[in-house]
């Protein structure tokens, strides 16, 4: 995990990879920052609703691939929280200095997003060769409860109000 401490100066931002991020965990996260007072961005490729609050907001950028995850990246600064599944979006991110936080509750490291860049890598060159690897599993409520208690605890500990 990145071992940046932020100062009294500093604050998170939240960036979320919003095009694929299922609609409970935005609401988990809009009733996060509403409570907090932390901004957050959510960058898609298409047209958000999201609550009228001033610490959030949406940006929109053309459809292509890895356009949201480039934006996402070039805005990024130390310490701010990405939200995503996307693990080479995560890998960029924890290599910047930020902290990557997927919809099913796990927080993203140095060590564990290369482990998770191999098994994706190993999983495509799968499909590719034509066997059937299957999908996820179905977002669970337990998944839900993971990542609202991951993200409770991460700004509680990255997270200061002015």
């Amino acid at each position: 995990m990145c071992s940046h401490k932020l100062t009294k100066e500093e604050n998170v931002h939240i960036w979320v990879d919003a095009d694929a991020c299922p609609k409970v965990i935005k609401e988990i996260l809009f009733r996060a920052v509403e409570r907090t007072g932390v901004a957050m961005t959510l960058v898609a490729n298409q047209p958000l609703v999201v609550p009228r609050l001033a610490n959030i907001r949406t940006l929109r950028v053309a459809a292509g691939f890895d356009v949201a995850d480039n934006e996402i990246v070039k805005r990024l600064v130390v310490g701010d929280l990405v939200i995503t599944a996307d693990i080479p979006l995560a890998a960029l991110v924890i290599a910047k200095g930020g902290y990557g936080l997927n919809p099913r509750g796990e927080l993203y490291t140095v060590e564990n997003v290369k482990a998770r860049l191999s098994m994706r890598d190993f999983m495509d060159s799968l499909r590719s060769s034509g066997v059937e690897t299957g999908g996820p599993a179905a977002f669970s409520q337990s998944d839900r409860q993971r990542f609202a208690n991951q993200l409770d605890r991460f700004l509680s500990v990255h997270f200061r109000a002015k």
